[in-house]
């Protein structure tokens, strides 16, 4: 910065700290400016939650243990991310780590919808970790749909012997003759138990599509990864292992504490193979379920709704890797906001110059290059010269632009035209 945009340290920390105590403010300040700009589809909303440690001892008022992604015991934070129908960042929440993240879809809608003066109906899509029966009530009283994955594993026998069952599949064939799934679906009322305003449960019938699919490639894959489990399992019940140290394969085995007597002083826990639930993950391997209101939309349509929450993936992705979102050097819990809502602001940017600039013909990872190694150098007082790697991307923003971005010699004209460049996109309003 020069000599009269000089700041401090000390001021950039505070700058970051009222950027997170207004988060939600300025997260409605960019979703007006794109939707003048652009035309947004809200119809469908993609949401899906992720955390991120801390390497400190002490929890605080936002930092909380809880179950990490990456497995650590360090205390973490949450964050939930939605996106429009175009998978561009529509809103944003952050909550403490220890809280439940099925009711952050509810409060992060709500919020969005109510800042954005979003009134039309709209599909939300999560996975089946935000599948539960006050979501899926709470969306059909907004006036709402969805379209959440279901367990297989914890489906009731009648729904469950209805998947395993023979009839109603339908085959689809890859190019070269074998079955690449089979797919099926049904219609009916399911029951779902939801929260009443005195906190009690009350059952509640609901209309549901439910499709369920068989991918015979992915039922290969996961009994050969509960086969390693077992295995595994079996190798440290042999050994005489401790509990902690079984990990993922801890499902196969019972765990019961046992002395001569039968009785509780001086137990030992002694491991035994679960077969019942070896037998189980097997039979079930290949099959996910996906669970709708919209039981007019076709198999096909639904799955493909469903498929597009791998944008949410990268977008976290992104984050913590090309961002470097973690570690956060921040203490304050409005500080630590602020950080996280600088990271949705540049996964929101990127996001807009990949899909309605460049239209999608380029990934995450080549727009973060652009953004992170296109560097000019300045020579002499009117002269600069790019050290910038060539790149097919940068070859497409010429064109796009007429400037001279894959030059090596730059004036300080041609900087100053790259810098104020405004791009020209038909999908403007």
């Amino acid at each position: 910065a020069g000599a009269d945009k000089t700041y401090s340290l000390d001021q950039l920390y505070e700058g970051i700290c009222f950027l997170g105590s207004e988060y939600q403010k300025v997260v409605e300040i960019y979703n007006h400016k794109v939707s003048e700009l652009f035309d947004r589809d809200t119809s469908t909303t993609y949401f899906d939650c992720t955390n991120f440690f801390f390497e400190i001892d002490r929890e605080d008022a936002l930092r909380h243990k809880g179950v990490s992604k990456e497995g650590r015991k360090d205390p973490i934070v949450g964050l939930g991310l939605l996106l429009d129908a175009d998978c561009i960042p529509l809103g944003m929440v952050i909550y403490p780590g220890n809280e439940s993240e099925k009711p952050v879809i509810r409060e992060v809608i709500s919020q969005t919808k109510r800042r954005n003066n979003m009134y039309g109906r709209t599909v939300r899509v999560a996975d089946k970790g935000l599948n539960c029966a006050d979501n899926v009530s709470d969306a059909i009283l907004s006036g709402d749909g969805y379209i959440f994955s279901k367990s297989v594993k914890q489906l009731p026998t009648t729904e469950l012997m209805w998947v395993l069952s023979d009839e109603g599949w339908l085959d689809i064939t890859s190019k070269d003759g074998e079955i690449a799934y089979r797919v099926k679906s049904c219609v009916a009322d399911f029951e779902y138990k939801v929260t009443t305003d005195s906190g009690g449960k009350k059952a509640v019938p609901v209309e549901e599509k439910r499709v369920a699919k068989f991918n015979p490639k992915l039922a290969r894959k996961q009994r050969a990864e509960i086969d390693r489990q077992v295995e595994k399992a079996r190798r440290l019940r042999l050994s005489q292992a401790k509990k902690s140290e079984y990990g993922d394969s801890a499902k196969f085995v019972t765990f019961s504490a046992v002395d001569s007597n039968g009785e509780e002083p001086d137990a030992k826990v002694v491991a035994t193979l679960n077969h019942t639930a070896i037998e189980k993950a097997r039979r079930l391997a290949g099959y996910n379920m996906i669970v709708t209101s919209e039981t007019s939309m076709s198999d096909a349509d639904i799955y493909s709704t469903y498929h597009n929450l791998w944008r949410i993936e990268e977008s976290f992705k992104a984050m913590k890797s090309q961002l470097d979102a973690r570690p956060v050097y921040l203490q304050k819990s409005e500080s630590i906001t602020g950080h996280f809502l600088i990271c949705y602001l540049s996964v929101l940017l990127e996001r807009l110059v990949q899909l309605k600039v460049l239209d999608g013909r380029f990934c995450t990872e080549e727009i973060m290059r652009l953004a992170h190694n296109y560097r000019v150098v300045e020579v002499s007082e009117r002269k600069y010269v790019n050290i910038s790697k060539s790149l097919p991307i940068i070859d497409e923003l010429e064109k796009m632009t007429g400037l001279p971005l894959g030059n090596y010699y730059l004036t300080k004209g041609q900087i100053d035209s790259i810098v104020n460049c405004q791009f020209n996109i038909p999908n403007v309003q």
